[in-house]
């Protein structure tokens, strides 16, 4: 459990104390324009007391829409990458061309064009909602770079590694799921956690298509409120925390799969 606590505490310990070196500075600009902070009121659009029990407040319901963006997100990343370049080193070569336009297509175009043509011309004749077209078009987008980790990570697996399964008689599926994939997470797990990293931030895109995740509550609150400081420092705080998170969690994992494969 402390191999857990402790990275979970070093990020928390990270964001404290840029935290406190951020509001040192902003103190000094707030005074020097005479702006009085209003803090006391971010709190309650985190959560309020009500009835006997505390609620979430608007910026808790646009950090769950966002997790649960990227969450669902981040299963079809990877399972788009894996796809894309599993189909990019197979022999066949209409599978390759369609693998690298999509790769070419995705990685050449901007993402915000993307959701506007996903939103706007194909969500509507395919049925998607806003919700889906968010999911989709993340995925489609992180996909396109996760696949091409994958395909590094694949082509640094040792041959013999296949043919040692080939001769234990493993089918392919077998092959790829006990031997080559545990191979491929280890190789592949820190640039892995840069794109799930780069998929909560790309997350905040989708606001453009009125979806109420966090970065559209901030708006919101900014607008209903005039305390853009305040709402927009919490809004980056919050999305701060959740990267430092994600980092410890994967610095952990790297060194227990690290131990694992050691101890093998």
């Amino acid at each position: 459990m402390h191999k857990i606590i402790k990275p979970a505490l070093s990020a928390i310990g990270q964001i404290l104390l840029l935290l406190i070196g951020v509001f040192f500075l902003l103190d000094l600009g707030a005074k020097g324009i005479d702006y009085q902070w209003q803090w006391h009121r971010v709190a309650n659009y985190i959560a309020f007391y009500e009835e006997g029990q505390w609620w979430p407040a608007e910026l808790i319901d646009g950090l769950f829409i966002t997790l649960k963006i990227s969450a669902l997100s981040m299963g079809f990343t990877l399972l788009i990458g894996l796809m894309t370049a599993l189909l990019r080193l197979s022999d066949s070569w209409v599978g390759r061309a369609i693998a690298t336009g999509y790769i070419e297509l995705i990685r050449n175009t901007p993402l915000l064009v993307q959701i506007y043509l996903l939103y706007f011309v194909f969500g509507p004749i395919i049925g998607l909602d806003r919700f889906a077209t968010a999911v989709l078009a993340l995925s489609l987008f992180q996909g396109a770079y996760t696949a091409e980790i994958f395909r590094g990570g694949l082509n640094n697996i040792p041959k013999g590694q296949f043919e040692a399964a080939k001769s234990l008689g493993l089918s392919s599926f077998y092959t790829y799921y006990d031997v080559i994939l545990p191979q491929l997470l280890q190789r592949t797990l820190p640039p892995l956690t840069n794109e799930v990293v780069s998929l909560i931030k790309n997350s905040s895109i989708v606001s453009v298509m009125a979806i109420f995740d966090l970065t559209t509550q901030g708006r919101n609150i900014v607008s209903e409120t005039a305390m853009p400081f305040e709402i927009w420092f919490s809004v980056a705080g919050i999305y701060l925390l959740l990267t430092l998170s994600l980092s410890a969690l994967s610095a952990w994992m790297e060194k227990r799969l690290g131990a694992s494969w050691r101890k093998q």
